[in-house]
């Protein structure tokens, strides 16, 4: 199934149970955008949020201007992966991250990992997230 306001193809075996909030896997051609880990300070290095749900959505924002740069759109996206500091807090505020997720990104939902990690550098950030994108 192509989706059409995007040049990927979602890669999902029919028989598999829908995949909810992600993609198993895209295919797609075009030009590679590959952002480092961003955290959720604001472009002045200040965490303005000092919650989970705050800090995620600063650091969507963060992906989402850097795509900026390169002429892309959250759409574009195609692979993420999100490193969090506490796992009970993340499932906790699945609601609230979800909200942050559509209000910066849409309803576009690339391949993704998440894992829980000891710290990050920064010791006031709780996540951060790398990201690929394929401009078409």
């Amino acid at each position: 199934m192509t989706d059409i306001q995007t040049p990927h193809q979602l890669l999902h075996p029919a028989s598999w149970k829908k995949a909810v909030g992600y993609a198993n896997g895209l295919m797609t051609e075009g030009r590679t955008v590959w952002m480092g880990g961003q955290i959720g300070w604001t472009g002045d290095q200040v965490f303005e949020a000092k919650d989970l749900v705050g800090q995620t959505r600063q650091t969507l924002e963060n992906i989402v201007a850097i795509l900026g740069e390169a002429g892309g759109r959250p759409e574009h996206i195609v692979r993420m992966t999100w490193y969090v500091t506490d796992k009970q807090d993340y499932l906790a505020n699945l609601k609230g991250i979800g909200e942050a997720y559509r209000a910066v990104m849409g309803r576009h939902f690339p391949a993704m990992t998440m894992v829980q990690v000891v710290a990050l550098i920064e010791d006031e950030a709780k996540v951060e997230i790398e990201a690929t994108a394929v401009l078409p």
